[in-house]
């Protein structure tokens, strides 16, 4: 339906509820993905649809068999998800968030990741597990899940990203990390009523500019967006890159497009050392120095941990007016 729209949450509601009416052997699990359990007596089965309403109604629909409630154990959940993946189904689990990672990184990195390079070729394993996070100020972990071989990373930034994305992350027979920015839960855009995907591995060009690159993830780049606004208004004319997958990373787009503007700006709300920032310029600097006109300059989060006050949190993260200072000043 032309036109449409949906909150970012809704998309990703309808990308899900598609797939289990696709597929059969797809199903979800995580804490308080219905939020009903063991109150069926009282009426309430779908209480919460996660915590933040991207599993609501599933659980009415597909049954408790293929949506399920787990107890507050990341080892435990995560575990049988991988369990389940190799047994023939297509988890979707819910980590509800990326800094409990620490609770569960033996079973991503020990076993989604490596079972099938394990066991062997001759038993054909297959890990088709997408494991979904919410990241925000408190916990932007990119950098640690794309460190893992094995492991697929994503990371949409809109309502019709976010539905490809989850549609092509369950598709796979590799287990894919879902990551989903609380600052985009509310997002509006058009979303297609009819199943698509968005190719894994693929980056998109937002905007097309000649004078300099600006390569995001996730909100940032709509953050890069909003700083080519500003540069426009100096008469710079800048090309924004949305990355979409941070594992594998497109850089062919990133290369063609830094070879075109001859300057780069990588724009990451994750911690700056060793984040996918800092390696996104080393591999420029590695496959394209010759055609850089200016140092590359990587815009992050404070190498701190972040702050509780609610005031001070909104000044952690970068915003439009760092990312345009930071191309203003490598083409002065």
């Amino acid at each position: 339906m032309p036109g449409r729209e949906l909150a970012y949450w809704q998309a990703h509601v309808e990308a899900l509820h598609q797939e289990m009416q696709r597929d059969p052997t797809v199903i979800v699990m995580g804490e308080d993905v219905a939020g009903g359990a063991g109150r069926t007596d009282k009426g309430i089965i779908d209480a919460w649809g996660g915590p933040f309403g991207t599993t609501r109604g599933l659980i009415k629909e597909f049954g408790a068999d293929r949506v399920r409630d787990t107890p507050i154990s990341e080892t435990a959940f995560i575990g049988a998800a991988v369990g389940a993946a190799m047994a023939g189904y297509r988890p979707w689990v819910e980590l509800m968030y990326a800094h409990f990672i620490g609770v569960c990184l033996d079973q991503l990195l020990n076993n989604a990741a490596r079972a099938h390079r394990i066991l062997g070729s001759e038993h054909k394993v297959k890990v088709p597990i997408v494991v979904k996070t919410w990241l925000h100020v408190e916990g932007i972990l990119y950098a640690i899940f794309t460190h893992i071989p094995g492991l697929k990373v994503v990371a949409p930034s809109s309502p019709y990203t976010v539905k490809g994305l989850l549609i092509s992350s369950i598709r796979d027979d590799n287990p894919v990390i879902f990551c989903d920015n609380l600052a985009l839960l509310r997002m509006k855009g058009e979303v297609p009523e009819e199943p698509y995907t968005i190719p894994i591995g693929k980056a998109d060009v937002k905007k097309e500019g000649k004078d300099i690159t600006l390569v995001g993830m996730s909100n940032m780049t709509n953050v890069c967006m909003q700083a080519a606004e500003k540069l426009e208004k100096d008469g710079i004319n800048a090309e924004v890159i949305d990355l979409l997958s941070l594992s594998p990373l497109d850089e062919d787009t990133i290369l063609a497009s830094v070879r075109r503007t001859k300057h780069l700006v990588v724009v990451d709300e994750d911690y700056p050392r060793c984040s996918v920032a800092k390696d996104i310029a080393a591999v420029v600097a590695d496959k394209a120095f010759d055609y850089l006109d200016a140092p590359i300059k990587t815009v992050n989060s404070p190498h701190a941990v972040p702050p509780y006050n609610r005031f001070l949190e909104h000044l952690y993260p970068p915003n439009p007016e760092k990312v345009a200072e930071a191309a203003r000043s490598i083409l002065r």
